[in-house]
């Protein structure tokens, strides 16, 4: 980790929202954390949508990252609570002109993750970009991603997508204060990895999210990971049945036992239910946003095909891998065999010879992980970028480039490696370990090109000459890997197999 030196400015308070907040000075960056953009929604505000900021009196201490929503993770002593909507802010120590403004959406699964678990988030760019960077805790596991309606009533209301409801509103919270901080409202851009990518394809369908932001880059993201509410209500009525077992508690009904369990307690009934949804219903995520009708209106391929997703621009892709990762606790996907029948049940016979045949002439270390990534990643991002591609520039990428430890460890370029390059976290022990073997410099030097992209895109939509648009007619996709080159439908039979092959649940 950098030696970092931290000086508390009385100049850097800004006035926002609720009051007024004192950020630091952070190694020749101003930084502001833990910066509420909604009230707590603890108490009668659990499984609500998040309500306006609760105004304070001192200035608030912006210091400090504050704490995460509740969720099983590795990281020590790091503090959780209910209290965990708020967001953090880093800007260039000098800012001449309203700036760009990046806005990360951290991935997880829904279930983990928060705005404070990677060091140094966001610095790299806004050193090298004159960007504003801003990243956001939202609520997460069964207090953000289940749907719970089929328990709400009058008196004890239980809203669905509060998760995603959450991300509009701090979008909503960004609008309004950027400009505090030296950013231009009107030159957002949202982008998010895995479940941070779901949620920026999500929010291109999302009406409430109409002029939040004015482009969107989804990195490894599972666009088709969205789901009816005949499922999703399923999903909630076997949560609860779960909860019972945890608390022991027969009787209480649903909703107060919702609002009264104790979040660690909600935290191991989530636990168990995602381990067990992948077997249950093989290719979902149970921790999902979910059709309600009201927020998202519709599964977000199914509006970009229709032409009616946010006619933004995108950046929009996945690593070459994805599927490697996911192995052990750890494996959501569908690689396993009674998974991928499950999965070969949907659809005809015909398409199920087809798919099969792609996958089988693949080493049998690799079918399974290929499948199920190109499953729940490449395959259903290919299919929303053809839909928005209708109405708004999309640029199609794939991340190739791994180090050859990752290459020996049967990873490659697996889910999530491209955040070491897009954040320049090469100095990170797992990336120094990575490029213990070698390709350490070609993996710096791709990472470098790669970040130019994004900023130049964060500023004025340009990716440079070399990157054509996406469309159905050329399929131009940018290989990022030693030296970055130009396919055209790379993969084709594969793709034109899963064409075949419509996986709605």
């Amino acid at each position: 980790m950098k030696n970092s030196t931290r000086t508390l400015d009385p100049s850097l308070e800004v006035e926002v929202t609720g009051g007024r907040v004192r950020g630091i000075d952070l190694d020749g960056l101003r930084q502001w954390r833990a910066i509420p953009y909604a009230a707590p929604p603890a108490g009668d505000r659990r499984l609500r949508a998040p309500q306006p900021v609760e105004p304070w009196d001192d200035v608030r201490d912006g210091s400090a990252f504050g704490p995460v929503s509740h969720q099983v993770t590795g990281l020590t002593r790091v503090p959780m609570s209910e209290d965990c909507l708020t967001l953090n802010v880093i800007a260039p120590r000098t800012v001449a002109t309203a700036l760009p403004v990046m806005v990360f959406i951290h991935g997880g699964a829904y279930t983990t993750g928060s705005s404070r678990e990677i060091p140094h988030l966001g610095e790299a760019l806004v050193r090298e970009g004159d960007v504003i960077f801003v990243n956001v805790n939202y609520r997460l596991g069964a207090l953000g991603y289940l749907d719970f309606s089929e328990f709400s009533t009058p008196e004890r209301p239980l809203e669905t997508n509060v998760g995603l409801r959450d991300q509009v509103a701090a979008l909503e919270w960004i609008r309004d204060n950027i400009r505090q901080f030296g950013g231009d409202p009107d030159n957002v851009t949202v982008f998010g990895e895995s479940a941070g990518g779901n949620a920026v394809t999500t929010l291109l369908a999302v009406p409430a999210a109409a002029g939040l932001f004015a482009r969107a880059i989804a990195e490894s993201a599972s666009p088709e990971a969205v789901y009816p509410s005949a499922l999703t209500r399923q999903w909630g009525a076997d949560y609860v049945a779960i909860l019972r077992e945890v608390t022991r508690d027969a009787t209480t009904p649903a909703p107060d036992l919702l609002l009264g369990t104790a979040p660690t307690l909600l935290v191991r009934a989530a636990s168990i239910m995602r381990q067990r949804t992948p077997d249950a219903v093989p290719g979902t995520i149970a921790f999902s946003p979910v059709i309600d009708g009201d927020l998202l209106p519709e599964r977000p391929v199914d509006a970009a095909a229709a032409g009616r997703t946010h006619p933004v621009p995108l950046i929009i892709g996945t690593n070459s891998r994805e599927g490697t990762l996911f192995r052990g606790r750890l494996d959501l996907l569908a690689t396993t065999k009674p998974r991928i029948r499950a999965v070969f049940a949907k659809t005809e016979r015909q398409a199920r010879a087809r798919l099969f045949d792609e996958y089988r002439a693949l080493p049998p270390r690799r079918s399974a992980a290929e499948f199920g990534g190109d499953y729940s990643f490449w395959y259903p991002s290919i299919r929303f970028a053809e839909g928005h591609a209708g109405h708004a520039p999309v640029h199609f990428y794939r991340f190739d480039i791994a180090t050859r430890a990752l290459r020996m460890a049967g990873l490659d370029a697996t889910h999530g490696i491209e955040l070491f390059a897009v954040f320049d976290l090469l100095d990170n022990p797992i990336a120094r370990a990575a490029g213990a073997l070698g390709g350490r410099l070609a993996f710096t030097r791709a990472a470098e090109r790669m970040r130019r992209r994004w900023l130049n895109f964060a500023h004025d939509g340009s990716v440079g000459d070399d990157w054509s648009e996406y469309s159905t007619a050329h399929r131009a996709t940018l290989i990022i890997d030693a030296d970055d080159r130009i396919e055209l439908d790379p993969r084709r039979s594969r793709r034109l197999a899963w064409d075949a092959f419509i996986p709605h649940v």
